[in-house]
């Protein structure tokens, strides 16, 4: 059996129980070298094989699953964060499904909510926004013309853009472009949740800077909009006057 696995976003502790026991339980693991931590692999048993997949094409990668699969035994793709984000997994799973080969998923804690974590930040505020928008610029791999940076910005929703470390000058503009206001709130945040994670606080319009500043180029998720401000609404679910299925709402009497 092969199990493509979401490491989680960085910290050793933050993959899930059944992912550690599957690592126990590997015979080959192949995980993502230049993302996920490698502290991770302690928990493989001796005799097992270990790859980085950061040296492999998808086809060696599908090579060794299939010299190393039969009767008894576990495969564990390791993958970082949660895959079904930006994970690459569809092309993979395709190919293991051509060939009749058995696998499961399992999920992991993604790098966007590692970032809240370390934001101390609810994304979705009441009366502020009830939408995050998950996005990246165009590079290498193109963006749909409707999911421009423009166009998504213009909703003033919660936005958090992965792999766009190396374009924050042109992603400063166009979400100025889009309609946010040049001191919207930002925030960077490196490496979220690894022992050297940074969280730096910013405006749309100087998000380039700051990370200039830091040295920051790459693994750090931008976080923009107004979740990060100090101004919302409180939410009805526990307030005393709210009424749903497990409490009575009680009016104030004046």
């Amino acid at each position: 059996m092969i199990y493509i696995v979401g490491a989680g976003p960085g910290a050793e502790d933050l993959i899930t129980i059944r992912g550690v026991e599957l690592l126990k339980k590997a015979d080959t693991i192949i995980y993502a070298g230049s993302l996920v931590n490698p502290g991770l692999l302690k928990y493989a048993k001796d005799a097992c094989s270990i790859h980085d997949s950061a040296k492999m094409t998808l086809e060696e990668v599908i090579s060794v699953m299939e010299k190393d699969d039969g009767p008894n035994k576990i495969i564990v793709r390791l993958h970082t964060g949660d895959p079904c984000i930006y994970g690459a997994i569809r092309e993979q799973m395709d190919i293991l499904d051509s060939k009749g080969m058995e696998y499961e998923y399992v999920p992991g804690v993604s790098s966007f909510i590692g970032a809240a974590s370390a934001l101390k930040a609810e994304y979705t505020l009441p009366n502020v926004s009830q939408t995050v928008i998950l996005t990246r610029m165009a590079g290498r791999t193109p963006v749909p013309e409707k999911e421009e940076i423009e166009s998504l910005a213009s909703h003033q929703a919660t936005m958090i853009i992965f792999l766009t470390s190396t374009m924050l000058k042109e992603l400063s503009r166009r979400l100025i472009e889009g309609g946010y206001s040049p001191d919207t709130p930002a925030a960077i945040v490196y490496k979220a949740t690894w022992p050297d994670q940074k969280v730096i606080r910013t405006t749309v319009e100087n998000i380039a800077v700051e990370a200039e500043k830091e040295g920051i180029n790459k693994m750090a998720l931008i976080c923009v909009g107004n979740f990060l401000g100090d101004n919302y609404d409180r939410s009805k679910l526990y307030h005393p006057e709210f009424t749903h299925l497990f409490r009575e709402g009680k009016q104030e009497t004046d």
